[in-house]
């Protein structure tokens, strides 16, 4: 596969923006900067953040056993789901397929950015159906989106379909594994120089705990995150957050331990949750939240915001009818769940 023949011709033609930060690269100490229009009285954050984010990508190259250079950082993981739009979907032409009920984002993405949607609903088991998707792509379907662990059913695909998929899809592959840390399943990472077409987002929101500061992972070929490079704002990723993220990356055994908490947290709360007399079906997980399916979505909904619970209600997702997802808390927060389904139960 040719990934320049992907690519969006004004997108291959663009000459990319050139900060002051990008144009001088050097040993900074000692350097008297007077080249940004910065103002020059030091309060932490006066000078612009390293465009490139240097010294998080180490980290990071560190952390996941892949090269920097196949590494790009965005504001949150939907800027970077954004510039992949961008750099590969000619607008009122091109297609993407997805597959419902999936992350809601992707089709928010694509009606921005004006590109058309092929949607192949997963199976009752929250499964793609493979031949489908291969079959529904066309000429004009340049990006296949597939989240695993899903949101919000929770499971992770088979790595026979997803390998089926990448291999066969005419296009570029994007496999959205915001959930992968609480999975048992292998990250794509590990298969990443097999496949040209394919790129993996992570993020630092929910495994580490930092949604606060807005941080996603795009991995993908040197190739193209060379493109995904020149079409990038030029200081995507703040100071405070570039910091902030090393700071936490630094704790030894941190997001491993809080990981751990959260699968011990998963499996008591399942447990927890059979006893409850509304709740016909609890779907396997690999995440750090449970999809379980009620008698009346809208009415248990409700009741919990009454009594102080904020769930999600996914009853309009496809194959989601009378579905609620469940986020993983502390044990105090969970117990105060547990307590409250119970309350309810007969009203």
């Amino acid at each position: 596969m040719n990934i320049q023949d992907l690519i969006r011709p004004t997108i291959k033609a663009l000459k990319p923006y050139s900060s002051a930060r990008d144009e001088f690269q050097g040993v900074t100490d000692n350097m008297v900067f007077l080249d940004a229009n910065e103002n020059p009285f030091e309060n932490g954050v006066n000078r612009y953040p390293d465009p490139q984010q240097g010294k998080l990508k180490v980290m990071l190259s560190e952390i996941k056993d892949i090269s920097t250079k196949n590494i790009l950082l965005g504001n949150g993981s939907d800027e970077i789901l954004d510039l992949i739009f961008r750099a590969f979907c000619e607008p009122n032409q091109d297609n993407i397929v997805i597959l419902p009920p999936t992350y809601g984002m992707y089709e928010v993405l694509a009606n921005l950015n004006a590109i058309g949607i092929k949607k192949v609903n997963l199976d009752d088991a929250f499964q793609p159906k493979v031949d489908d998707v291969l079959n529904v792509a066309d000429i004009n379907s340049k990006l296949l989106f597939i989240c695993s662990p899903n949101n919000p059913s929770g499971n992770s695909f088979t790595s026979e379909a997803i390998e089926k998929m990448v291999s066969n899809f005419k296009g570029i592959v994007v496999i959205d594994e915001a959930y992968i840390d609480f999975s048992t399943e292998k990250s794509w990472l590990s298969r990443l120089n097999e496949f040209p077409n394919l790129i993996v987002t992570q993020t630092l929101s929910k495994a580490y705990a930092m949604a606060g500061i807005r941080l996603g992972i795009c991995y993908a070929s040197e190739e193209i995150i060379k493109v995904l490079n020149t079409i990038k704002p030029p200081y995507n990723i703040n100071e405070l957050t570039q910091k902030k993220a090393i700071e936490l990356l630094n704790v030894k055994d941190l997001a491993t331990n809080q990981i751990a908490d959260i699968l011990k947290e998963r499996s008591a709360l399942i447990s927890e949750l059979k006893a409850i007399s509304y709740i016909s079906k609890i779907y396997p997980t690999d995440a750090n939240f449970v999809l379980v399916k009620v008698d009346d979505a809208n009415k248990r909904y409700n009741q919990l915001i009454e009594k102080g619970i904020v769930i999600r209600n996914r009853t309009s997702q496809p194959g989601c009818e009378n579905s609620l997802r469940l986020t993983v808390g502390t044990p105090k927060e969970n117990e105060i769940l547990i307590k409250t389904l119970l309350s309810i139960s007969k009203s």
